[in-house]
């Protein structure tokens, strides 16, 4: 991996001799991450490799695909939003498959040590804040300069989580009460259409003592409703335990607005709160799709089966949150 990395980047940064410390980070079964170093005569330059591997096939139907997502994370960059430089985007001569290398930011993604380690106690109290201004702005990153993406409304999405509910054969009477909630309360298409982001949240998000340092992983990144960011991120499955802030474990709803509206954005409520329980029974029908592939597929890994587990969470979850608004 070295080797082909250090003729790619030979290609394109003047003066570069090589890389070192090329290590996967992730991977997937389509996709993998390395992180490395750029061997440079003014310094080591660090940098980190997003790719599909050559023959690793075509990316998920969800999926916005590489070459949007680098051209998404270059938009937001250029707008001052927190977002990697993307140094290159892989070329065939480059024999890494598809993919791109942006510059590599130092910080932390894991939520526990954001939520509880002492270097990020003056962060935590700014970052509902601060979320809510970073996704104003990627809300309002122009239409024009945007690669295609699908457009989802909140009907779709209900038919396709639906259906994918279904096909497990595993009927969840909580399941059922949500869906039809989401149908009874259905708000129709948003009037505002703009790019959403589609995984805002713990993970995605790198963060430093200082704050919010960027946004990363825009693969389900599409046109739709603005809210359905806002209410992703306060599912409960992104508190990791500090339930009573909603707003991934560090802030609230209303900080979170806040942010968001001084920004120069309108907040609906309703539909965020909408949003939040539509992606609850998302990440619920997500956990369940796990474990599927735990009993049935060739994975039988460790990993599979506890996210799958955690599909008990999420109905304890919908539960506080219909049962008060349940008629």
């Amino acid at each position: 991996m070295e080797a082909l990395l250090g003729r790619c980047v030979a290609s394109w940064c003047p003066g570069a001799t090589g890389v070192t410390g090329a290590a996967k980070l992730s991977g997937g079964a389509s996709q993998e991450t390395w992180s490395f170093d750029i061997v440079h005569p003014d310094g080591h330059i660090g940098a980190i490799l997003r790719r599909a591997p050559p023959g690793s096939g075509a990316s998920p139907g969800r999926a916005a695909g590489l070459d949007a997502e680098a051209v998404l994370m270059q938009l937001a960059h250029d707008a001052g939003l927190p977002s990697p430089r993307v140094m290159h985007v892989l070329q065939p001569r480059d024999e890494l498959g598809t993919g791109f290398i942006i510059a590599r930011i130092e910080g932390e993604t894991i939520a526990r040590k954001i939520l509880r380690d002492e270097q990020f106690a003056k962060a935590r109290p700014m970052l509902a804040r601060q979320l809510g201004t970073v996704v104003a702005g990627i809300h309002g990153l122009p239409a024009s300069k945007l690669p295609e993406l699908r457009q989802m409304t909140s009907t779709k999405e209900i038919a396709d989580l639906e259906r994918e509910y279904r096909s497990f054969d595993w009927p969840r009477p909580v399941f059922e009460l949500a869906l039809r909630w989401l149908r009874d309360r259905d708000p129709g298409p948003s009037q505002q259409v703009t790019l959403v982001h589609g995984d805002f949240r713990h993970g995605n998000l790198i963060i430093g003592p200082d704050g919010v340092r960027a946004v990363l992983d825009w693969e389900l990144a599409h046109l739709g409703d603005p809210m359905e960011d806002l209410g992703w991120i306060c599912v409960n499955s992104w508190r990791f335990g500090e339930i009573d802030k909603p707003v991934g474990g560090f802030g609230s709803r209303e900080e979170l607005f806040a942010g968001y509206e001084e920004a120069g954005r309108h907040v609906d409520p309703d539909r965020v709160m909408f949003w939040e329980v539509m992606g609850t029974l998302r990440w619920g029908v997500m956990c369940c799709g796990m474990m599927q592939r735990f009993r049935s597929g060739p994975d039988h890994s460790m990993e599979r089966a506890m996210i799958g587990r955690r599909s008990s969470e999420t109905e304890i979850d919908l539960l506080r949150l219909l049962a008060p608004r349940e008629k």
